[in-house]
Order: structure tokens, then C-alpha cells, then sequence
């Protein structure tokens, strides 16, 4: 079973990927290193909103970030993080058992 602390943080983590925004900036950077004006265009979103929501993603522990140049440069963490979330794409995309019947 997992204790208070990692549920708590388990609970923080579910609740930040709540945000369709930052899902959506997480998913961009699951399969290739990409920069923040490029997720912000990419998105159709300013540079500012995606810099704030990857300082929360950071802050979580769901990105990692490098400087190249003048820009940053952001890619899912690890591959418990791309590994969950692609998961999840999967999951969400697939017919319920329920739905055959209709």
C-alpha cells in the first residue's frame, strides 16, 4: 500500500495534469525535446502561459528542461511519466466493453 505522503503526492500530481492546458503541453514534449516557443505555437498559446504551466510541470517533477542557446528546451521526464501518459492516450481512446453492445 502507499502511504499518506506518496498518495498525497500522487493525489497533487493527478490534480495538476487535470489542467487540459498543461496535458496538453506535457503531450507535447512526450516524444522529442521541443522548445517553448514551439509548444506555444504549436498550441496556439502565448509563450508566457506555457512557460508558467512547464515551471508548475517542472516543479512536479514531469519535465526536465536544458538551455540551448537562448531558448529552453523541455522533454517529459522520464519514461514512467511517457510511459503513464501514453497509457492513458491508449485507454481513453479505446471502446468500452459496453459501448459493443449499442
Amino acid at each position: 500500500m502507499v502511504d499518506d505522503g506518496h498518495l498525497s503526492a500522487l493525489a497533487d500530481t493527478f490534480r495538476l495534469l487535470g489542467d487540459t492546458t498543461r496535458l496538453r503541453i506535457l503531450l507535447c514534449c512526450l516524444s522529442r525535446p521541443v522548445a517553448v516557443g514551439a509548444i506555444a505555437a504549436e498550441l496556439d498559446l502565448s509563450q508566457s502561459l506555457v512557460s508558467h504551466h512547464l515551471r508548475l510541470l517542472r516543479a512536479a517533477r514531469l519535465v526536465r528542461h536544458q538551455r540551448q542557446g537562448k531558448s529552453m528546451i523541455y522533454q517529459a521526464a522520464d519514461d514512467h511519466v511517457r510511459t503513464v501518459l501514453q497509457d492513458m492516450v491508449e485507454h481513453v481512446g479505446e471502446i468500452a466493453p459496453d459501448e459493443h453492445a449499442r
